[in-house]
């Protein structure tokens, strides 16, 4: 690994994650936390995820020759407004934000002459939240997709790449839009549903969730997910998911329209469909 100082913005879950992911690879450079809450970035300290903090990200990014955005991808160009001027000549600036097109364009507009920035995306998480939920194991055989543009500096590229192999993802290049494009469909379409089917139920009666059994539990886990969060990236991805929501109530009008008209047989042949399609995601083909 090519950085002797690391700085992290927003040391939850996956920037917390890939701190301990760093230490336990061998990183022997120094990891900086940087955050909002001062108990936070303290406890992160105290649990040994990071080896310095901060709570003024100017400050905190002067000297690193790696910069992390973990924050709400909604948060970033403040954050590199803010800090553009301390970010020293010939780092790379790097996210895990889950939207990529219209935040590397905003992002690439920041960036201080002989700065670079590579937008990643860890496809890892959990439904909570926090440095107490972090793992030094939480990208281990997993994807990572690196979204490079036209532009992007191609060894701040081949850095990020490397360093994402290292830490146990399997790399995976896209364009930022086809990225956003398949997440749309793949990861932002069950989050928002996982909230909309949760908010569909307490309509009907609020008192009848508990009755919910794992199947219930396992629909809706990402439902837990940090509203904040999604929130950024529905505003940030609004073409793709929209067009993702369009043919999702295609098919729903298809299975209501089934029932309403008893055709049974047909429904059954639906929900072979999908029970096929979701084999496929325990094939071999698609673990890591």
């Amino acid at each position: 690994m090519n950085f002797n100082r690391i700085a992290i913005i927003g040391v939850g879950l996956i920037g917390g994650s890939f701190a301990l992911a760093l230490k336990k690879k061998g990183f022997k450079g120094t990891i900086i936390g940087i955050g909002r809450k001062k108990e936070n970035i303290i406890k992160a300290k105290d649990l040994g995820v990071i080896d310095e903090f901060s709570t003024e990200p100017a400050e905190g990014v002067k000297d690193a020759d790696l910069i992390l955005l973990a924050t709400p991808v909604g948060q970033f160009s403040e954050i590199v407004e803010g800090i553009k001027q301390n970010i020293k000549k010939g780092a790379i600036v790097t996210d895990v934000g889950s939207v990529k097109a219209e935040v590397i364009k905003e992002l690439k507009k920041l960036m201080p002459e002989g700065v670079s920035f590579v937008g990643a995306h860890p496809i890892a998480g959990k439904e909570c939240s926090g440095v107490n939920a972090a793992s030094p194991d939480l990208f281990n055989n997993t994807r990572c997709i690196i979204t490079p543009d036209e532009n992007t500096d191609k060894t701040a590229l081949e850095k990020v790449f490397e360093l994402w192999n290292t830490l146990g993802a399997k790399t995976v290049l896209m364009s930022p839009d086809e990225h956003d494009a398949i997440f749309a469909a793949v990861s932002h379409l069950p989050h928002v549903l996982a909230y909309v089917l949760i908010n569909a139920i307490m309509d009907l009666n609020e008192n009848i969730l508990p009755h919910g059994g794992r199947g219930l539990r396992d629909m809706t886990r990402i439902a837990l997910s940090p509203p904040e969060l999604w929130r950024d990236i529905c505003h940030y991805n609004k073409e793709h998911i929209l067009k993702s929501l369009d043919r999702f109530l295609s098919s729903i009008t298809h299975i209501k329209k089934l029932i309403e008209n008893s055709d049974w047989d047909n429904l059954e042949k639906e929900f072979q469909k999908a029970k096929a399609g979701r084999q496929i995601l325990e094939s071999d083909k698609y673990k890591i």
